[in-house]
């Protein structure tokens, strides 16, 4: 499969565009509203902790993919940790299946943002035909080959980066930005609980981890093992800088309850007192690139994970028909899923579903690198751990909330998570015996 890919085809502004691009598009845009409905005034700094946490994360992937770059990033650290195992074919796909959830997540933000410029009715019924409309126009644009992305995401990125500080500067700047403001007041916080602020990390967490966008490109980037981690690095330390100001700014504009009540579209009601008419448009301008953007780049990068997970045999495949390369039928899947999500499930669920899957992925990432990897890798054990016991933390406390407030979204999670490995383990045990016959 890896002559498939085409080496160098990723320069370094390139892959730091793909990571931005994703992170930005799902991050700030869709969950900003989520965390603070968590954590109230506190939500900025969620997303600083979030970021720290991620930073512990990604060493684990920095070490490996310095040693070992692949296209199908995430798939080659498990298989090096775990083998051709259920383990490894089912972590991986629940990665890919992450990361579709966030393509759906990041459509029908898309939906809501762009509602914010027009005077309709039922609203819930254009928020999913909006969003499949921009996950069919990122389809088209990634079947045109990877220098179309790459321009693309290195222009959008920079436009949307640029647009969102003047957002955040701009909206400080109209509300009075005071150094007092820093510090949240205590009394807007008593009614929420510890377990409640670490539930929020688990979504601000969702918001970073477009950094396994460039894992997953690894092969395809230029001097891949100076520049993937390079990449990741630089891409972490933008986005918590975009997010925490950006947050700040929208903490500083409205209170948390209109936080709450607008948090699919919180940014462009932040922006209303601040700016007025032109305050709004400007900001759903810049959710637009951001949310396309975001699509294009995450699609591009699931789309090549899954067609490694059919050159590793470690998923089914079929080509329904269809001609040319598997990464091409990759993304009709990918599109396919992200659509059927879009349609059926809200913007909360959505996230819910992609923290729970990119966490138990990340903890087992963390777990094989630890116990197979980290001498050949050179990664430093109590780092690796650290990571891991973060992870779990997180999860376990999202997963108390879930259990009290949305157990559907538990269930689904649990329900696909059995499929996921049961289906995983009949496939590898039915092709071991097709291997021997």
């Amino acid at each position: 499969m890896e002559e498939s890919y085409k080496k160098g085809s990723l320069s370094l502004l390139g892959s730091i565009a793909l990571g931005t691009g994703v992170m930005i598009g799902a991050g700030i845009f869709a969950l900003l509203g989520q965390v603070a409905e968590l954590s109230g005034t506190w939500f900025p700094y969620i997303f600083v902790l979030g970021a720290l946490i991620s930073a512990f994360s990604a060493y684990s992937y920095i070490k490996v993919s310095n040693t070992y770059p692949s296209a199908g990033g995430i798939a080659m650290i498990l298989k090096k940790a775990y083998g051709k195992s259920t383990i490894t074919a089912s972590a991986s796909l629940l990665m890919a299946l992450s990361m579709v959830i966030n393509e759906s997540l990041v459509a029908r933000t898309f939906g809501s943002y762009t509602l914010q410029l027009f005077e309709v009715e039922n609203k819930e019924l254009w928020i999913p035909i909006l969003g499949v409309a921009l996950l069919v126009s990122a389809f088209l644009i990634n079947i045109s080959g990877n220098k179309l992305i790459g321009k693309s995401s290195q222009f959008m990125s920079f436009i949307k980066i640029i647009g969102i500080l003047i957002f955040a500067i701009g909206a400080l700047w109209a509300v009075g930005f005071s150094l007092e403001g820093l510090i949240p007041k205590a009394i807007k916080n008593t009614d929420y609980s510890a377990t409640s602020y670490i539930g929020a990390l688990a979504l601000s967490i969702l918001a970073y981890k477009g950094f396994t966008t460039i894992t997953n490109s690894g092969g395809e980037i230029t001097e891949p093992q100076k520049n993937v981690g390079l990449s990741i690095i630089i891409s972490l330390l933008i986005c918590t800088v975009v997010y925490f100001l950006v947050a700040f700014a929208v903490n500083s504009s409205l209170t948390i309850s209109e936080i709450i009540q607008a948090k699919d579209y919180s940014l462009a009601e932040a922006a209303r007192p601040a700016f007025g008419d032109f305050g709004l448009h400007f900001t759903v301008a810049i959710a637009i690139i951001a949310t396309i953007s975001g699509v294009i780049a995450s699609i591009f990068a699931v789309s090549r994970m899954t067609a490694m997970l059919t050159g590793m045999e470690l998923i089914p495949h079929s080509h329904l028909g269809m001609s040319g390369r598997i990464q091409k039928h990759m993304l009709v899947y990918v599109v396919f899923i992200a659509i059927i999500l879009t349609i059926f499930f809200d913007l909360t669920r959505i996230a819910s579903i992609g923290a729970i899957f990119y966490l138990v992925m990340d903890i087992i990432i963390h777990w094989g690198v630890y116990k197979y990897l980290r001498k050949e890798v050179k990664a430093n054990g109590t780092i690796v751990l650290t990571a891991m016991v973060l992870d779990f933390i997180v999860l376990a406390a999202f997963l108390w909330i879930k259990a009290s407030s949305d157990l559907l979204v538990l269930i689904v999670s649990a329900s696909v998570m059995l499929i996921v490995f049961a289906g995983e383990k009949w496939f590898l045990s039915r092709a071991d015996k097709s291997t021997q016959k």
